[in-house]
């Protein structure tokens, strides 16, 4: 895994890091290992020499039983928790119509997310994070690798992002369901979700 190097610093990342590690037991070798970084390389996470990639948070956040946000010192907003469907905006991209339905600032992104039918565009995703999703109308056709999934109301998915995937409608009236990411500070056309247009609000 590669790391961004030593711009963009994250101040609370060393300390947090290593706080972590040692309040859960795990050795400096034992992380190192789990995560697939050499010991030497998390040591210098932990010291601040080097800034961890998402990928790596994300993997010491496994390994630690944490989440991202908790990683980087972030303290949770105080924000309404309750988001009123009459006050989710839609926003269009690339055809699929998306709620949000989750608060800014978060370790994972919630969404709720429209496919239409008809022709799809060939997008398969590959990207860090983990996915899951709940289909509640319609009919929702999920490639992972090489298997196909189809998922009908009520059915769940749970899988990590860097398993190539691709999520269309089965149905000829479209799907509908509710989408959770852990994905930081993406766009919704920047998700593995419909093409990479730019976001514009429907008229």
């Amino acid at each position: 895994m590669e790391d961004v190097g030593t711009h963009d610093p994250l101040p609370a990342v060393a300390p947090r890091l290593r706080e972590l590690r040692r309040r859960g037991g795990v050795t400096l070798e034992a992380a190192a290992r789990r995560v697939g970084l050499s010991p030497a390389h998390l040591s210098r996470l932990e010291t601040g020499q080097r800034q961890p990639s998402l990928p790596v948070l994300l993997s010491l956040a496994r390994v630690y039983g944490t989440t991202v946000s908790d990683l980087l010192g972030e303290t949770a907003p105080e924000a309404e928790p309750v988001l009123r469907a009459d006050r989710m905006e839609a926003v269009d991209a690339g055809g699929w119509t998306y709620w949000r339905a989750g608060g800014p600032g978060r370790a994972m992104q919630a969404l709720r997310v429209h496919v239409p039918s008809g022709p799809q565009r060939d997008i398969v995703r590959v990207h860090p994070g983990e996915e899951w999703l709940c289909v509640t109308r319609g009919r929702l056709r999920l490639v992972l690798g090489e298997a196909v999934h189809e998922l009908a109301p009520g059915d769940a998915a749970h899988y990590d992002s860097l398993t190539p995937h691709r999520l269309t409608a089965a149905s000829h009236d479209g799907v509908d369901f509710m989408f959770v990411h852990t994905l930081l500070q993406s766009g919704t056309a920047e998700l593995c979700l419909g093409a990479g247009t730019p976001p514009r609000r429907p008229h």
